[in-house]
């Protein structure tokens, strides 16, 4: 039983909170994150790397509402950026820039120009041709941006190959080998300054040794570059620690920090660290109300108002994410397919899943949902995006409105010129 999720007098609660009582206030759809979690989760990994100097990046990709961005950022967390708008957000939230480290393989201009008026720590570049590209929009500005390469080990994470980003085949970094030449020539522009090197392998990773190989790799190219000149200050070891969603065991936070300061901690850099999921995945959950029940024979369908828009791991990785009702479960069970409203047969939240009997209006949650729900979701078929509420203790607060109707056509227009 979740800590931040417990179930009291039979009835789910988030932290002090009854369900009810904040669905009630914000309907369903909605995206419930726990405060107290996401401190928790913060802190504990903040532990796990205390031996050595470090800055815990929160990947803004996995949860960007700024109530939880801005929870982290007041515990001294930096931020992991990959688009202008992550950027953007990240400051409005309250973030230092020159904690931020920016990455993702297509920076455009404007996105760059962001970067180094705001001061961001870091660039991770993912080629050489936006290093180039770097160099002279920093030289347009009469500055220097600090940067470092992101190198692919060609390691395999052991995860889904959607969020597998450390293989040969993989349009991030560059390869490892490579890496040297690339060196070589970012000392010789102007209007960059090498001051690291970064790797990020994959999400969702259950198992320490892909980590442990990764960094092994990346111990040597360090070693190597300085022997060649270059002073390389920051090491940035990426994110991806998996957590539970079902049966996983993944490694703790200590286990972590421990197998990353083992291999490389002893190097002299300050350690980067990319936590995202595993900050916001278990701090949340999806709460969504049953409307029908629906029998085809044998097949069984229990309909709610919760959909792929919403959620939509389930369709696009095939994950699993348990579900319970919110209210005291009933001793009968069925198997059956949770699915959402859209035109769309891919439109489900679970599939062939034994459920305790549900009837129309109750409520069931949707666990692991603090990552990679809200911020994945879309206004497929006209349907407007969840509610966001953060809780902590016997307190909590809407911190973003559901979509209205109106939200829905923002920025369209019908031309009156054309035709």
């Amino acid at each position: 039983m979740s800590e931040a999720f417990p179930r009291r007098d039979g009835r789910l609660h988030a932290e002090n909170v009854p369900i009810e009582q904040i669905v009630e206030a914000a309907g369903t759809p909605v995206f419930i994150y726990s405060a107290s979690e996401l401190d928790a989760r913060y802190d504990a990994l903040d532990a796990a790397f205390s031996a050595v100097p470090h800055t815990l990046c929160y990947a803004i990709k996995a949860n960007m509402n700024l109530a939880v961005v801005n929870r982290l950022v007041t515990r001294g967390c930096g931020i992991d950026v990959t688009s202008g708008g992550e950027l953007f957000r990240a400051q409005l939230a309250g973030g230092d820039p020159s904690q931020f480290v920016y990455s993702g393989v297509g920076k455009t201009d404007a996105e760059i120009d962001h970067a180094l008026d705001a001061g961001i720590r870091m660039f991770n570049i993912e080629s050489r041709e936006e290093l180039r590209v770097i160099d002279a929009r920093a030289a347009e500005r009469g500055v220097v941006a600090p940067v470092s390469f992101r190198v692919n080990p060609d390691v395999d994470p052991q995860t889904h190959p959607y969020i597998s980003t450390g293989l040969s085949n993989s349009k991030f970094g560059i390869p490892i080998a490579e890496a040297v030449d690339a060196y070589a020539e970012a000392k010789a522009l102007e209007h960059v300054h090498v001051v690291g090197v970064s790797c990020h392998i994959g999400s969702q990773i259950v198992n320490l040794d892909p980590i442990v190989d990764a960094l092994q790799r990346v111990r040597s190219l360090v070693t190597e570059l300085r022997d060649a000149g270059h002073s390389i200050e920051l090491l940035d070891v990426g994110g991806g620690l998996g957590i539970v969603y079902d049966r996983e065991q993944p490694p703790s936070a200590a286990e972590y920090g421990a197998a990353v300061i083992s291999s490389v901690g002893d190097l002299g850099c300050h350690l980067i660290a990319e936590p995202g999921r595993w900050i916001a995945g278990n701090s949340g959950i999806f709460v969504t109300r049953v409307l029908y029940g629906k029998d085809n024979g044998d097949k069984h369908f229990t309909v709610v108002d919760g959909a792929m828009t919403d959620l939509i791991r389930p369709t696009l990785y095939q994950a699993y994410q348990r579900i319970e009702p919110v209210g005291p479960p009933r001793e009968n069970t069925r198997v059956v397919d949770v699915v959402g409203p859209v035109c769309e047969s891919a439109d489900f939240l679970a599939q062939q899943r034994e459920l305790p009997i549900l009837e129309r209006d109750d409520l069931i949650a949707v666990h692991s949902a603090g990552a990679y729900g809200f911020v994945m979701s879309s206004n497929y078929n006209g349907r407007c995006r969840a509610a966001e509420v953060l809780v902590e203790g016997d307190q909590f607060e809407i911190v973003r409105a559901r979509d209205r109707f109106e939200d829905l056509i923002r920025g369209e227009s019908i031309p009156e010129g054309l035709g």
